[in-house]
């Protein structure tokens, strides 16, 4: 056998494999093209042998076959530089049978352990590969939340599997990474509060690349074994930096990437032991369908988060899922069920007595966050029905008194949620003075989000046109949005 080049022995799936013939066509090689680009990545990859030619790309597309180690990593690798997204393994549909399980919801989830460190790395790098190479891109389309649901149900109040050998190093890119010890995990754990901080105060977009990085280093860290209380906390320092990735990339519009680190996030988190986390997580990937206009699907993966948590949550923790469940509820005009929604947040918030400090990723819930939610909540209501208007004002004008230095992202949400709440309330004039405060610190932050809520009540304005205050505002707004950080347009529509 030496001198002939290495047979790639293959796994066959059943019928053709309409996720990769899926992107092939988006990514306009010929079989052959491919082919060589393979072999050319794969020799540089020290994997000199390979011999890959244009019948195998055919059976890999037509006939379902699956290639062996390194060819799926490569094809990653050389979709996500065509198309200028991150595409991976499970986009290309080429994950085993043996790695993906029994249930293939989405993308073969849950995930144990092992798969999770690997889809960590995977997902990391080539997220890193588009941000080096200057491309501004999406993942996959957005899964619909009860297709997560589904997959995960009763999934996060489960105990995680015995995996003892978690990932073998070879089988990722990245760094060189080591065994740590708690000093380093305790330096990592640090480095999570600088950029949370930064996050609240000015967005997104200038960290996300850092979080992402770092978070790449953390997947390495985890190919090794160490002792269960230090892989543990390794495993939440993961789920930590999971969640700001999905935050920032969703702050940036990067919406199908944000909702796989928010799913990369909840299995970090209970791998930790932490279900709580895990939950929080998945109200990240609700807060984010709120956003897309799904509350459907916001709900859904609500029903999950609170699910999973259970009583092991804190009032707090549990006030929050609250407000989540009332923006989704207003968001389909039913006061009644938001009203009720926001009751039970209050109740539960004051019933919090306490005790000990909030975990840290939940230190950003204060009393300003809760009058900040029950303000959007209303506001969002409002447009069913124009008597939550005032409501909404109150509670924005309580959230602008009570919040904090470093928090002038929300501080900006308030403002613009306070302003498209007397829009509603036929109060231009107060609408106007907190528009203009908004307008006048928009450049400071590098958050999409806060543009597309300020499109928002700029179609809001539209009523009082022809009042020169007002057409003023509508014209400065005008002038400002075409500066303002667009979000990608993402390739599947969303």
């Amino acid at each position: 056998m030496s001198g002939q080049p290495r047979s790639w022995g293959l796994d066959v799936t059943k019928g053709p494999n309409a996720r990769l013939a899926d992107l092939f066509g988006l990514a306009g090689w010929s079989k052959g093209e491919l082919a060589r680009l393979v072999n050319r990545r794969a020799a540089a990859r020290g994997h000199a042998q390979l011999a890959t030619d244009t019948s195998r790309v055919r059976r890999w597309i037509e006939l379902g076959e699956i290639p062996r180690d390194p060819v799926p990593d490569v094809l990653a690798f050389l979709f996500t530089e065509r198309l200028g997204r991150v595409v991976t393994i499970e986009d290309l549909g080429l994950r085993r049978r043996e790695e993906t399980g029994k249930r293939r919801a989405v993308d073969g989830l849950p995930w144990n352990s092992r798969r999770t460190a690997a889809v960590l790395t995977e997902f990391t790098g080539m997220d890193l590969m588009l941000n080096r190479r200057g491309m501004v891109g999406a993942g996959a389309a957005l899964a619909a939340g009860s297709a997560l649901s589904d997959a995960l149900h009763g999934w996060l109040r489960a105990a995680p599997a015995t995996d003892p050998d978690i990932v073998d190093p070879t089988d990722l890119d990245r760094y060189e990474a080591t065994p740590v010890g708690s000093d380093e995990i305790e330096a990592l754990e640090r480095s999570v509060e600088i950029f949370r901080r930064w996050d609240a105060s000015r967005g997104g977009g200038l960290q996300r690349k850092a979080v992402v990085g770092q978070l790449n280093e953390v997947g390495g860290m985890l190919a090794y074994r160490h002792p269960d209380h230090l892989q543990r906390r390794l495993w939440g320092v993961a789920a930590n930096l999971s969640v700001l990735a999905g935050w920032m990339s969703h702050d940036v519009g990067l919406e199908p990437t944000a909702q796989k680190y928010f799913v990369i996030a909840a299995h970090a988190a209970r791998e930790s032991g932490n279900a709580p986390r895990a939950s929080e997580a998945l109200s990240r990937a609700a807060r984010q369908m709120v956003h897309l206009k799904r509350p459907d699907d916001a709900l859904d993966l609500m029903r999950l988060a609170s699910s999973g948590a259970g009583e092991r949550a804190l009032p707090r923790t549990r006030a929050m899922f609250r407000t989540i469940e009332a923006w989704a509820q207003a968001s389909k005009g039913e006061g009644q069920a938001m009203r009720r929604s926001l009751g039970e947040a209050e109740d539960l918030f004051v019933s919090d007595r306490g005790d000990g400090p909030p975990p840290s990723w939940m230190q950003m819930f204060d009393e300003a966050d809760l009058h900040g939610m029950q303000a959007l909540a209303h506001r969002t209501l409002a447009e069913h029905d124009p008597g939550a208007a005032a409501t909404a004002e109150h509670h924005a004008k309580l959230a602008l008194r009570l919040r904090g230095g470093g928090r002038e992202r929300s501080t900006l949400l308030d403002h613009i949620s306070l302003a498209s709440a007397c829009f509603l309330g036929d109060d231009p004039d107060q609408a106007d003075r907190h528009a203009r405060l908004a307008l006048a610190t928009m450049n400071s932050t590098s958050s999409h989000r806060t543009w597309d809520r300020l499109r928002e009540m700029y179609r809001l304005s539209a009523v009082y046109g022809g009042q020169p205050r007002i057409d003023d505002l509508r014209s400065e707004i005008e002038a400002a949005l075409p500066t303002a950080p667009r979000p990608a347009r993402d390739p599947a529509g969303v």
